[in-house]
């Protein structure tokens, strides 16, 4: 089992600002626990297009894609309809195929959901773990390598190390 190391703090983590829109609520105009999970999604996705590497591109230029391999999240206040959010990405750790997340989502500066997502990076057509690309692990050095998980508890036992 490998140690993580501490990263060195980032001045400010990226942060996509949302608007809480009727369809994001449930009946009680609170935002539906599920789409924590979709505005994380639009915040990674832009995430990575800032630094450069746009979904479509990284598939049709290096044919892999990125898929969620694990999330944890904590909800901690509810969200309401037209509240503005910030939803912020920080990357924590980086193996040979696979990049580890926090994120969270803002109202105000107050946390009311906090997550970390696994993601892999799998061959676009045959959905196996694959070597992040070379431009995207330059982009990520000094990443600290995540744990290894056991094969018992979830972790994809195909994934290079």
């Amino acid at each position: 089992m490998s140690a993580a190391r501490s990263l060195t703090p980032q001045p400010e983590p990226f942060s996509l600002p949302v608007r809480v829109y009727y369809e994001d609520t449930d009946a009680g105009a609170v935002v539906y626990y599920a789409n924590y999970l979709r505005f994380m999604e639009r915040a990674r996705t832009e995430w990575l297009e800032a630094l450069g590497f746009a979904l479509p591109a990284i598939e049709r230029d290096h044919g892999v894609i990125f898929a969620v391999h694990r999330a944890e999240i904590e909800f901690v206040r509810p969200a309401r309809l037209a509240d503005r959010l910030d939803v912020t990405v920080e990357p924590a750790a980086r193996g040979a195929s696979r990049i580890d997340v926090a994120q969270r989502v803002l109202r105000g500066g107050s946390v009311l959901a906090s997550a970390t997502i696994a993601l892999t990076c799998l061959d676009a057509r045959r959905f196996r773990p694959v070597r992040i690309p070379v431009p995207l692990a330059a982009a990520l050095a000094g990443l600290p390598n995540p744990p290894r998980r056991s094969a018992g508890n979830g972790a994809c036992s195909q994934e290079p190390h």
